[in-house]
């Protein structure tokens, strides 16, 4: 699930939705706007998987240890300034 594979479509991995969260942060934002823009186009044709809460939350972590987003000041997320 992490990764697509032979029988895993891109937007149903956690890479997939990464992907998808790395493109909203574009400025820094809260885990719940990022989460209602999900929501908006969870199973259309912009973004053709549902993900539950629980992986949206995962998805964030492995981001996070993969020194992709940090947390600012206001405790935002945004992208990391490596």
């Amino acid at each position: 699930m992490i990764l697509p594979s032979k029988h895993i479509k891109l937007s149903e991995s956690y890479l997939g939705l990464g992907g998808f969260i790395l493109g909203k942060l574009k400025t820094p934002s809260t885990v719940d706007k990022l989460w209602k823009d999900f929501i908006k186009v969870a199973n259309t044709s912009t973004f053709p998987a549902a993900h539950s809460f629980d992986n949206f939350i995962l998805t964030i972590d492995i981001l996070f240890s993969l020194g992709l987003v940090e947390a600012d000041a206001e405790g935002k997320l945004k992208r990391a300034t490596n």
